[in-house]
């Protein structure tokens, strides 16, 4: 496979693969043969742009080895469809898995990529017909999709809201049930879960609220909800690693005063569940 060349300035992910899965991986590649704690997630999980994501933090912290399963704008998909997570997940001795947004699914409404989960690829019959005002050739993106419908009929938006919200909760159960070690599911955003129905597509994780943590949480051994202080917020991309053309997408991921907020409350929750 051929990378291009990134600028200078541009941090060295090691992107590596395990068994025969499909899915690039943040590296370098992690031993699975002594003991060690996985972490399923998004962005956050993978630190893009960041020189020590939060697993390679509670690693220096804890002395538990971090096996970082994180993907770019993951959804829950991209891990039901690899086998080779879930042997490596069976192996750990517990599993963080970050709770992601819900547009990044494939449902009965539109479907998308299943290793990049954030591609749109079609729309079905049934949301052409709910939208006919709306070209679906414009879309790339889901957030894209997700936020111009709700733009265009916030009323009509509630159905595509039901159809997401009942997928992204079988989904999870699913994903958390398939998992034989304990398991952690991590909650990471600005604000803890909105109320049922409170928000529209803006904040992320996308369309996930309080309802829908509470229905998923009895599948997982543990809960941990960090919520981001406005001081690491305002730290913005200091410490991070990029080239200058990619300042205005680092802007929109977490730094790193962000994971190691992660870092500090994931650590000793992790220590309690092994």
């Amino acid at each position: 496979m051929a990378f291009a060349y990134q600028g200078d300035g541009a941090l060295d992910y090691y992107p590596c693969r395990y068994g025969s899965s499909k899915l690039l991986f943040r590296g370098p590649r992690r031993s699975l043969d002594t003991a060690f704690c996985a972490v399923l997630g998004g962005t956050e999980a993978y630190g893009k742009f960041v020189p020590q994501p939060f697993p390679d933090l509670v690693e220096a912290a804890t002395g538990v080895r971090m096996v970082n399963l994180g993907c770019m704008n993951a959804g829950v998909d991209v891990y039901m469809s690899d086998p080779t997570v879930l042997e490596i997940a069976a192996k750990a001795q517990a599993v963080v898995v970050q709770v992601v947004g819900a547009a990044n699914l494939t449902n009965r409404l539109y479907s998308v990529h299943p290793r990049r989960n954030d591609r749109f690829v079609s729309a079905s019959p049934v949301l052409r017909a709910l939208y006919r005002e709306v070209d679906f050739a414009d879309f790339t993106f889901t957030r894209h999709m997700i936020q111009t419908l709700y733009a265009v009929s916030p009323e009509k938006f509630e159905q595509v809201a039901i159809e997401l919200r009942a997928a992204w909760v079988a989904r999870m159960r699913t994903l958390l049930g398939r998992i034989v070690a304990p398991t952690l599911l991590l909650w990471v955003a600005d604000r803890p879960p909105p109320p049922a129905r409170g928000l529209g597509p803006v904040q992320d994780p996308l369309m996930v609220d309080s309802e829908m943590i509470a229905a998923i949480r009895p599948q997982a051994a543990q809960y941990l909800e960090v919520v981001i202080s406005e001081d690491a917020k305002s730290r913005g991309t200091e410490g991070m690693t990029f080239p200058p053309l990619d300042a205005p997408v680092a802007a929109q991921v977490p730094g790193p005063a962000i994971h190691a907020e992660i870092a500090a409350a994931l650590g000793p929750a992790l220590m309690r569940l092994i």
